[in-house]
C-alpha cells in the first residue's frame, strides 16, 4: 500500500480516542467472521498508534481476546491530522481548527477512508454469504456504513463533530478553482478573494454563492468574446454580464449567484433555440413525437454538463409545487430509462464489432 506498511502490533496499544458515537451494533456477526476467517482487512492506524479506521474490527477482536493483530500503518497522513486524533483523548480541541485547517482534514481523512473500504472490498469479495460484514472507519459515527456518500458525513463529523461535508466540500471547491490555472483570471481572482475571507473567519455559503455568479459571469464574456456566435447572441452575453455586474454591488451573494445564473441561462436557451432549430419533420404515427436530430440531442447535454452543481438541494426539493416536482420525477425516470436502452444498444454495437 502506498505510503504505509502491514505491521503485528499489540491490540492493548492501539489508541482508540473519543468518538461521536459509541453504539457499533451488532457486533455479533462480525466477531463469528473473525473467528472463522480471522481479519480479512486489517485496521489502519497512524505511525504512533491512533486508529484511523477500523473501529468495530478494533472491538469485535477485543471481545475475542486476541492480543496481537495486523495493522496497516500509515506513514502518510499529515502531522496536523495525527495531532487532531491525539486530541481526541481530551473532551475538546486544544486549538480549534480554522475553516480551511478543518476542510483540509477533511479532505484528507475521506481519501484515507475510500482506501480504506476498497482494501476492504477487495479482500472480502470471494467472502461467503452469512459471514458477516466488515465494519467502517474508526472515532467515526457509522462505522458500520462505507459507502462515498457516508464517508463523507464520517470524515466531516470526526473533524467538527456535526455533518458539515456540504460546507467542507465547498471550502475545497473554492480552493481548487483559485489555483485551476485553467479558469477564467477573473474567476480565480474571485476565488482567491474567497478564500482570503475564509482565513478571517468568513462564511462559507455566500463565499461559495459568489464563486458560482463569477463562473456564470465568466462563461458569458466567453460567449460575448466567442466569434463563432452569431452577432446578437455575443451581444446579449454582453448585455447580460453588464446588467449583473451593474447589481453587483448591491445585491447579496444569492441574489448575485440568482441573477448571474438566470442571465446565462437566457442566452443558452436563445443559443439553443438557434442552433438546433428542427427541419421539417413529421411525426412517423399521427400523435407521437416528432423525431430531433441527433445534433439537438448532442446540443441539449452540452449545455446541461455538471447543472446540479448550480443549485441547492435543499433548496429546490421544498421550493417546487406538486405538479412542478411531478414533471421533474417524469423527466428524471424517463431520461434513465433512455439511458439504460441507449446503454444497451451502445453495448450491442461494441460487440458486434469486436
Amino acid at each position: 500500500m502506498e505510503g504505509g506498511i502491514e505491521l503485528e502490533r499489540a491490540v492493548d496499544s492501539i489508541i482508540v480516542g473519543r468518538r461521536h458515537r459509541h453504539d457499533y451494533g451488532d457486533l455479533a456477526p462480525l466477531v463469528e467472521s473473525i473467528r472463522r476467517n480471522g481479519l480479512l482487512q486489517p485496521i489502519t492506524v497512524t505511525l504512533d498508534g491512533h486508529l484511523i479506521c477500523g473501529a468495530r474490527r478494533l472491538a469485535a477482536i477485543k471481545l475475542l481476546g486476541i492480543k496481537t493483530v495486523n495493522v496497516w500503518v500509515r506513514s502518510g497522513v499529515s502531522d496536523r491530522l495525527g495531532q487532531l486524533l491525539a486530541e481526541q483523548d481530551d473532551n475538546l480541541l486544544h486549538k480549534p481548527l480554522t475553516q480551511l485547517e478543518a476542510a483540509a482534514l477533511y479532505r484528507e481523512l475521506k481519501a484515507l477512508l475510500a482506501e480504506d473500504a476498497a482494501r476492504r472490498q477487495e479482500a472480502t469479495r470471494f467472502r461467503a454469504a452469512g459471514d458477516g460484514g466488515e465494519d467502517g472507519p474508526g472515532n467515526l459515527p457509522e462505522p458500520w456504513d462505507t459507502s462515498a456518500g457516508e464517508a463523507r458525513v464520517q470524515a466531516a463529523r470526526m473533524v467538527t463533530g456535526r455533518d458539515s461535508h456540504k460546507t467542507l466540500e465547498r471550502i475545497g471547491r473554492i480552493e481548487d478553482i483559485a489555483a485551476d490555472e485553467s479558469q477564467p483570471a477573473s474567476v480565480r481572482k474571485q476565488a482567491a478573494e474567497e478564500v482570503a475571507r475564509l482565513r478571517e473567519g468568513g462564511s462559507v455559503y455566500p463565499s461559495h454563492l459568489r464563486v458560482n455568479a463569477e463562473l456564470s459571469l465568466a462563461e458569458l464574456d466567453q460567449l460575448a468574446a466567442d466569434p463563432g456566435q452569431r452577432a446578437e447572441l455575443r451581444e446579449q452575453a454582453r448585455h447580460e454580464a453588464e446588467t449583473v455586474r451593474a447589481a453587483e454591488r448591491e445585491a447579496k451573494a444569492a441574489e448575485l449567484e440568482r441573477l448571474a445564473q438566470a442571465a446565462l441561462a437566457r442566452v443558452k436557451a436563445a443559443k439553443i433555440g438557434r442552433r438546433a432549430k428542427r427541419p421539417a419533420l413529421t411525426a412517423v404515427e399521427p400523435g407521437s413525437p416528432v423525431p430531433f436530430p441527433l445534433s439537438v440531442f448532442t446540443a441539449t447535454w452540452d449545455d446541461m454538463t455538471s447543472w446540479w452543481e448550480h443549485y441547492d438541494p435543499a433548496e429546490v426539493g421544498p421550493a417546487l409545487t406538486a405538479e412542478q416536482w411531478a414533471r421533474f420525477e417524469q423527466t428524471i425516470a424517463g431520461t434513465v430509462a433512455f439511458a439504460d436502452a441507449a446503454r444497451a444498444a451502445r453495448q450491442d454495437r461494441a460487440e458486434q464489432t469486436a
